[in-house]
């Protein structure tokens, strides 16, 4: 195969195809198809072109890898000539060095190095080999074709039943790239949790987000103007419901204009201002729900629970709140439902989305509750009391007020992990006996100084 000098400079020459194939298999498997098509749309033709190949990523995959290995095939065979040639025909020899060293080789140069240096811009890469790989779409057309069809032919046997779809990206794999694009800086905080919120609303149910019933505000249909004015000035809402008898029965709501304007100018009565109210179940995505008060052209729905009960309302503002965070006009009290008072230590108020809750202490929440209320209650198994405590996973909660029979506010103190294992957590049985331990110590020392 010639002189050793016209064997080397061969040796190179595959050496560097095979480098060339590598880094444009990698260069078509990670490039960004989304820029490169915002490129193509702002008229970048290299760019769409290099789009429409990478379109029929199968046809190039297979492509690469038979000119990869024609070339690492060859490289070899030159390699043992060269390398027996070199120690006096000793065949043995020359095999096994030729094998050691191309291995070392095609492994550093035919592979790491070249997919690395692709892998910086695959997107830049992939449009500067464009012409070569249309020269060897045409070369390596017909084993190309061969290996597709081979590759369809046992594909066939794990062909999917009928009616099974493919697999489709999952919410959970879009909140990953989200959260990657967050943090190469790609997107800014507010704008994944806008695509987070957006995301995840298809999968909210009125009753997360719902007004409880004993948090609503409401008039009676045999309230008086003056009372019905005052609430409307206490509140600084701009609508009410309006109830007959009791707050399971709300039978329509009244805007302030109609009231001001209408009623207490004496122009109307108050039930005839009264404008219809959407009643849905608790259990209604907010999206839907979102759609029926956009078709009812209203602004407020009544949510009800298994036994046609009022649990609550919604408005369209919590809906939207869903998506682009909390609201707040010149009427409303800014409360900051978690407040850290020292180092993993929070006061968290009821009002707070247990979801949120429970994203903000990353814990896994395994409850079918859907306010942090009916959380705690469950988690005691009775009705909450101040000072009641339990453990949930690494969190330690803490009643520490109540109103009635409701939870108002909790204090949620959150033990770190270490190897899996949690630290410094103290069960509430214990911590009640230490507590009776030091009070009949400091009783002890107190007679003793007597």
């Amino acid at each position: 195969m010639g002189e050793p000098r016209t064997q080397i400079v061969l040796i190179v020459c595959l050496m560097l195809f095979s480098a060339f194939f590598s880094a444009t298999e990698m260069a078509f498997s990670s490039l960004n198809r989304i820029r490169m098509k915002n490129a193509a749309e702002n008229g970048d033709k290299k760019a769409a072109a290099t789009l429409k190949m990478a379109e029929s990523f199968d046809r190039v995959l297979y492509t690469v890898l038979v000119g990869n290995n024609v070339v690492n095939i060859l490289s070899s065979s030159v390699a043992t000539v060269l390398f027996i040639s070199l120690l006096n025909n000793d065949s043995a020899k020359g095999t096994t060095v030729a094998t050691v060293v191309m291995t070392v080789a095609v492994l550093i140069f035919g592979e790491c190095v070249p997919k690395s240096l692709a892998k910086e811009n695959p997107e830049k890469f992939a449009m500067a080999v464009l012409p070569f790989m249309k020269l060897f779409k045409i070369l390596f057309w017909l084993p190309a074709t061969v290996l597709l069809g081979i590759r369809k032919l046992i594909s066939l046997c794990f062909k999917k039943k009928d009616g099974e779809e493919a697999a489709q990206i999952t919410e959970d794999e879009i909140i990953t790239f989200v959260e990657e694009a967050e943090l190469e800086g790609s997107i800014g905080e507010q704008e994944s949790e806008l695509i987070r919120s957006a995301v995840e609303f298809n999968d909210r149910e009125a009753q997360e987000i719902l007004t409880h019933r004993v948090d609503i505000s409401a008039v009676s249909d045999e309230m008086g103007e003056d009372e019905i004015g005052e609430l409307f000035i206490e509140t600084g809402f701009s609508r009410l419901p309006v109830y007959k008898d009791t707050i399971d029965n709300i039978i329509g709501v009244i805007h302030h204009k109609d009231f001001y304007n209408k009623v207490k100018t004496g122009k109307a009565t108050l039930s005839s201002m009264i404008k219809p109210v959407v009643s849905v179940h608790k259990s209604i995505k907010i999206s839907d729900l979102l759609k029926l008060l956009q078709k009812e052209k209203t602004h407020i729905a009544v949510v009800a629970d298994d036994y046609g009960g009022t649990l609550g309302i919604v408005t369209m503002e919590d809906i939207i709140e869903e998506l682009v965070g909390d609201i707040w006009d010149e009427h409303d009290e800014v409360v900051e439902e978690i407040v850290e008072l020292e180092e993993n230590k929070y006061r968290v108020l009821y009002t707070a989305s247990l979801d949120k809750v429970f994203e903000e202490f990353d814990v896994r929440l395994e409850s079918d509750e859907s306010s942090l209320g009916g959380w705690v209650m469950k988690e005691l198994d009775k009705i909450p009391e101040e000072g009641d405590s339990f453990i949930y996973d690494n969190v330690e909660v803490v009643v520490t007020k109540t109103d009635a029979k409701r939870v108002v506010e909790i204090e949620v103190t959150v033990h770190v992990r270490v190897d899996g294992e949690v630290v410094d957590m103290v069960e509430p049985e214990e911590k009640a006996e230490e507590s009776e331990e030091k009070d009949d110590k400091t009783e002890e020392a107190t007679e003793e100084k007597e």
